[in-house]
């Protein structure tokens, strides 16, 4: 039996494994059983801890509901941060993902701060199929045309500036933009609703995951994007469906500040061996 913990950042719900001392084997449909809402545990994403390397106090793998490893994943970086500052009785955390580095710090509460470093605006970083101004450009999803944005905060984000954030049809465009030819390592999708200089609401199609309650790092692509065409300031407030996140874009290195909660919910046993 391995133990795993179950934790969330406002809804975006990680069942977390540390591999440090224990190595955890998750082939994809282990991953997609224990991420079943009605036959596993059930999450958006499996997260491993593994050992630091390099200053590093942990290496955090973020693996998606369907089975694919993504690159980084704020929400979750904030509870393992919790869990590390806990265990180690730090309040500054380094983690090193596959999206790079991430830097945590408690800002009490129960609540984490981390530098998601600079976003990237280059289409070949983000990555996009061929070079286009990310500012703004046409996106074709079938009979229709979309103007979108599109960044990198260690994972590609394609932004749609919507009306109202709960009326837009984020279950049905946001797979189809998921899988765009566009985004050749497919793209999470972010319908952002402006509502003044410092507030956005932001619903999110998660690659991997579908809709999700909140999304750290499309909450950062969000205000960035935002930023960069001059409708908000450098510190936003983000509402999603799961709660809100404090997001400030620092002057001078162009750094995303991420701030927000992370919850435990219960801790637990799992044969993985019996997992297909």
């Amino acid at each position: 039996m391995v133990p795993f913990l179950k934790m969330h950042g406002l809804g975006n719900d990680f069942v977390v494994f540390d591999a440090r001392k224990q190595a955890v084997a998750l082939s994809a449909g282990a991953v997609r059983a224990i991420a079943d809402r009605h036959r596993g545990i059930g999450c958006d994403q499996l997260i491993v801890i593994e050992r630091g390397t390099d200053g590093f106090d942990a290496r955090m793998r973020s693996i998606n509901a369907d089975g694919g490893e993504v690159e980084s994943c704020g929400n979750a970086a904030r509870c393992v941060a919790r869990l590390l500052m806990e265990e180690l009785g730090k309040a500054q955390i380094a983690l090193d993902t596959e999206g790079g580095p991430l830097a945590c710090v408690d800002a009490g509460s129960g609540r984490v701060t981390v530098d998601m470093g600079r976003p990237s605006f280059a289409w070949q970083k983000i990555p996009l199929a061929r070079e286009m101004d990310t500012r703004s450009f046409a996106l074709e999803v079938g009979d229709a045309r979309y103007t979108v944005s599109a960044a990198s905060v260690g994972n590609p984000h394609c932004v749609l500036f919507v009306e109202d954030a709960s009326s837009a049809p984020v279950e049905i465009l946001g797979p189809r933009i998921e899988t765009h030819p566009m985004f050749p390592k497919r793209t999470n999708v972010e319908f952002v609703q402006l509502r003044d200089r410092e507030h956005l609401r932001l619903r999110v199609w998660e690659r991997g995951a579908g809709l999700t309650q909140a999304c750290g790092t499309g909450a950062c692509a969000a205000a960035a994007i935002a930023h960069r065409l001059g409708r908000v300031e450098r510190r936003v407030e983000v509402e999603l469906d799961g709660g809100s996140l404090d997001i400030i874009l620092r002057d001078g290195d162009e750094h995303i500040l991420m701030t927000g909660p992370a919850a435990f919910s219960f801790r637990g046993e799992i044969d993985l061996e019996a997992s297909p």
